[in-house]
């Protein structure tokens, strides 16, 4: 079995630190803050107690589990195979990490950003070429998908290393580009934006969600704003909005800013967009409601696939497995029919205002990518 590394010991680390124990390796952790060290191993313990006190995991198992783990320095890491990093998301932080990292092992490295650069965090490394991107989703033991980041020299041997280690634990890895939000932080934001369109036209949060639900989805779109926070899907949309240029695919609608600035950021704040109230019945144009989020979300998806570096099955699955989507933008796109999709979108275009029509520009891959097969 191989040794793992993992540096960052909050709740993305730990989590992402039992997946691979569970899977049979030792697992090194490592993090500058003691009292995260300290903890670590009880804190694992603590999340798989309910497990065991249902019956879903044999006390032997966890306990086999937690003596596969083991706290150390970062010169500890040198018998390492796979180092990976789960600290905070500053390019700085990280870069410093990596060298030190690399000055004592030979290890392939893999950062668990979200919302920088694999290629920036590898640029200040004596080899770029070790680093790759495993994005896992939170929380790490539960979701099965792991984005996969390489880079146009990455080694290999590293690139196998760390996808054949991380699918043999049981994920699910798919491989994008390394582009800003990576697939679903990116191709998600249409679920969200265009919603939010929506009510600024006057229409009722609870009535936009109560027709997705009735779609397939499991939550609407404000349900998921609540449940992650406002201020937070506020941050991810500027990080966005500031890396492809202040395009308006990414406009921040004045909606959420009011949200965040009431303080009304969801279940953590004890009111949100819907939250805690329950959804209404879905209204009579339901349907419509559905065909334009998926018009957005599918157009998005596109000019992700036009970039290269991901394929529209992998674009489909990551949106299914990150987001729980009951199918994926491209799937949906082909139920309601290219000529549809593409009516929808100029619709919008020509009813847009001004600053905002290029918002949904049709990209020139989506009717090829509604035509061909999956």
């Amino acid at each position: 079995m191989a040794v793992i590394g993992i540096v960052g010991l909050g709740v993305m680390g730990l989590g992402i630190a039992q997946v691979y124990a569970a899977a049979g390796h030792e697992v090194l952790l490592a993090d500058a803050y003691a009292p995260a060290r300290e903890t670590a191993a009880q804190r694992i313990r603590d999340g798989l107690a309910p497990r065991v006190a249902v019956g879903k995991l044999p006390v032997d198992a966890m306990e086999a589990l937690l003596a596969r783990l083991k706290v150390v320095k970062i010169s500890g890491l040198a018998p390492c195979d796979l180092v990976i990093e789960a600290i905070a998301e500053k390019l700085e932080a990280k870069q410093a990490l990596f060298a030190a990292v690399e000055a004592v092992t030979d290890a392939a490295l893999a950062t668990n950003t979200s919302s920088l650069s694999v290629a920036a965090i590898a640029a200040g490394l004596k080899r770029p070429d070790r680093l790759v991107g495993l994005h896992f989703f939170n929380p790490a033991p539960v979701m099965k998908l792991v984005e996969f980041i390489t880079l146009p020299g990455t080694d290999p041997q590293a690139a196998a290393l760390a996808r054949s280690l991380t699918e043999q634990a049981g994920k699910v890895v798919i491989a994008c580009a390394d582009t800003p939000g990576f697939i679903v932080n990116r191709c998600a934001r249409p679920y969200y934006g265009e919603a939010l369109a929506l009510m600024e036209e006057g229409r009722n949060p609870g009535e936009i969600d109560a027709a997705m639900v009735a779609a397939g989805y499991r939550l609407g779109p404000f349900q998921l704003i609540d449940l992650v926070g406002a201020d937070i899907n506020l941050a991810a949309t500027e990080s966005l909005q500031a890396a492809m240029g202040g395009s308006p695919r990414y406009h921040i609608f004045p909606a959420l800013r009011a949200q965040v600035t009431r303080g009304d950021l969801g279940r953590k704040t004890g009111r949100g967009f819907v939250y805690p109230d329950p959804l209404p019945e879905a209204p009579a144009d339901a349907a419509a409601i559905v065909l334009r989020i998926e018009a957005m979300l599918a157009n998005e998806a596109a000019t992700l696939l036009a970039e290269g570096g991901s394929t529209m099955t992998g674009i489909d699955t990551a949106l299914e497995l990150g987001l729980n989507f009951p199918r994926g933008p491209f799937e949906s796109g082909r139920r309601h029919g290219r000529s549809a999709i593409l009516t929808e979108l100029l619709r919008l275009e020509a009813a847009a205002p001004g600053d905002l029509k290029p918002r949904y520009a049709i990209c020139p891959a989506l009717g090829p990518a509604l035509q061909s097969p999956l």
